[in-house]
């Protein structure tokens, strides 16, 4: 019986992994000035903070995850205010504070150069890591700078199968950035929310911290 068990196991460790690979998580927040409309009476930018504050203790010390943030800045081009995404976390085990002390210093000011983003995150934000790159991507709005997230990510997995991107749609009622948000989240096997209530949003970014550990969670008949 236990020789049957060994191979079993060998079996199904050839057709899924049977020890998960690192998760390294990058949330990517907008601070565009949207962000500083109200949501029933709250700023939207409040509530995304407070929301960071309450979920940011609650991850796993020894993951690794960073912040990127865009809309920050406003230059005085529309290129320069593109390109207004920067790394202000770098991806490490333990980030957590150094995130939340990053995020007290931002203000919503810019536009939404959310595919920008995504690219910088993949070309240079999880350099040297190995296995799976999972990106929280929280916006109110859709894209208004460059080609649509959509259409970026159905060639990015052409040649990329480690990057998962989670999206929350935060107070969002336009349908065609909707359709393209989900789109970007779906096509990349990531999970796609909606949230239009500041309870929303802490359960949208809860599940999208622990949804990774979810799936990966096996079990094993006993013999």
């Amino acid at each position: 019986m236990k020789n049957k068990i060994i191979v079993l196991l060998i079996f199904i460790c050839s057709i899924s992994p049977c020890f998960p690979q690192e998760e390294r998580i990058l949330f990517i927040l907008d601070f565009s000035s949207s962000m500083n409309e109200t949501l029933h009476g709250v700023p939207k930018i409040d509530l995304m903070l407070s929301t960071m504050r309450e979920i940011l203790p609650k991850i796993n010390p020894n993951t690794s995850i960073g912040l990127r943030v865009y809309g920050h800045r406003m230059p005085f081009t529309a290129f320069d205010a593109c390109r207004a995404s920067d790394l202000v976390t770098a991806v490490m085990p333990g980030g957590a504070k150094s995130i939340e002390n990053s995020l007290s210093k931002l203000k919503p000011r810019g536009m939404t150069p959310i595919t920008y983003s995504l690219k910088q995150a993949v070309r240079n934000d999880f350099l040297g890591f190995s296995g799976k790159k999972h990106i929280i991507l929280l916006t109110d709005g859709g894209e208004n700078c460059d080609e649509s997230p959509c259409a970026y990510v159905m060639e990015l997995i052409k040649i990329r199968s480690d990057i998962f991107i989670d999206v929350i749609a935060f107070n969002i009622n336009n349908a065609e950035d909707l359709e393209q948000l989900q789109c970007t989240a779906l096509v990349t096997r990531g999970k796609f929310y909606s949230a239009n209530t500041a309870g929303e949003l802490v359960k949208s970014l809860n599940n999208s911290v622990n949804v990774q550990k979810e799936v990966e969670a096996k079990i094993l008949p006993n013999y």
